[in-house]
């Protein structure tokens, strides 16, 4: 499954399996592969971005995202709040929450999502924006996409706390690399985790 994973930066990742699937695109280049699902996780200009989803969309693809996103996008939009679990493509979508403990940036009220998807077996976790909650003890998961760069994230350390509450398989580091955040927080993961870290190079 490593092989079909793809981080495009920051917290855009595409996956090519039967379908080609899309977290938050942001900053795709020209001529960048199109998709036949977008999970959309919050509404913030660097991960609900409309010029890059109309980059990748095509006749047939559907939107996965918050209601307050869907007012930005157009094409076929599904809605999602936390707690939701949709089928789409034969793959199986949960949207779980993703907020801030600690700042402001995310709150909890605002019901923006991170998403667990199940792709050829394997339980993808993708966190979106958020702090170490909860509810991750209730996820059950293969893989786990997390933050890692603090300021408006988890910090490394809280994501290794989050990936021993979670104890996916294999753990990836994103948010970081761009708007903020570098190399040694991503280092600074893999070294601490307790579980397998794979740092993908940026595919942009």
């Amino acid at each position: 499954m490593l092989k079909k994973i793809h981080w495009l930066g920051h917290d855009c990742f595409r996956i090519d399996s039967e379908n080609t699937i899309y977290f938050d695109p942001f900053e795709l280049r020209q001529g960048a592969v199109p998709a036949d699902i977008i999970l959309v996780t919050h509404e913030h200009f660097d991960h609900c971005s409309p010029k890059d989803v109309a980059r990748i969309q095509k006749k047939g693809t559907v939107i996965v995202t918050t209601a307050d996103c869907a007012t930005k996008l157009s094409g076929e939009i599904k809605t999602v709040k936390p707690g939701d679990t949709i089928t789409i493509k034969g793959v199986i979508i949960e949207a779980v929450p993703a907020y801030n403990t600690n700042k402001k940036f995310h709150l909890k009220e605002t019901g923006w999502v991170g998403y667990i998807i199940t792709v050829d077996g394997t339980r993808i976790y993708h966190a979106g924006d958020t702090d170490f909650i909860p509810e991750m003890k209730t996820f059950k998961v293969d893989m786990a996409l997390l933050p890692v760069s603090g300021t408006y994230v988890m910090t490394a350390e809280e994501a290794v706390k989050a990936v021993e509450t979670i104890r996916p398989q294999m753990a990836i580091p994103m948010h970081y690399g761009s708007i903020v955040g570098s190399d040694k927080d991503a280092a600074t993961f893999k070294q601490k985790c307790t579980v397998p870290v794979e740092i993908l190079k940026n595919e942009k």
